[in-house]
Parts: C-alpha cells; structure tokens; sequence
C-alpha cells in the first residue's frame, strides 16, 4: 500500500504490543498508541489520553455488527459491502 499515506496515529489494544510493530510504525512516520503489556521490562511511551479514543472506535464496530448481513458479510463485493456500511452508518447516527 505504498499509494497510501501513513496515519499519523495508531490505535491498538495490548494484543498488538510488539517491538517489531512499534518499530516498523515508527519508521514509517506513525506514531504508536498501543498499551504496554503488563509483563515488559522496558515501558516504551504510552499516551493514555489518545488510547482512550480506541473506546469510540470499538464501540462504533459493535454498532455494526448489530447488522446482521454486515456482521456475516452477505455482499460479496466490496462495492456493495461499502454500500452496506455506510447505509447502516447513516440510519444509526440518525436514529441517536
């Protein structure tokens, strides 16, 4: 995906935490928000107050998967799949 830029930011929960990760997202520009596990010696930087943004971002993929054709992936074109999401994106943010 060289045509994409990198994000500035990238959210991740403890199942990500891993050196090689960390350093691959910094060589390219991103910076990682990634909590530490509990058992590393070494704390490398960890800002809390942008990790708990992740909570939006997950609770945003439970609104979807209350969808059941979104959760199971009955289109099988990305077209339609895409037409999908954003149809059920925009009823749940009307209905708030």
């Amino acid at each position: 995906m060289p045509a994409i830029p990198p994000p500035a930011d990238v959210i991740a929960d403890k199942a990500y935490d891993a050196d090689d990760l960390r350093d691959f997202l910094i060589k390219q520009g991103t910076r990682p928000v990634i909590s530490p596990m509990p058992n590393r010696r070494a704390l490398p930087p960890f800002n809390a107050v942008a990790y708990r943004q992740r909570n939006l971002i997950e609770r945003a993929f439970c609104k979807l998967k209350d969808w059941r054709a979104i959760a199971t992936r009955y289109d099988k074109t990305a077209r339609n799949f895409l037409a999908g999401i954003c149809l059920v994106l925009t009823v749940t943010a009307w209905v708030r």
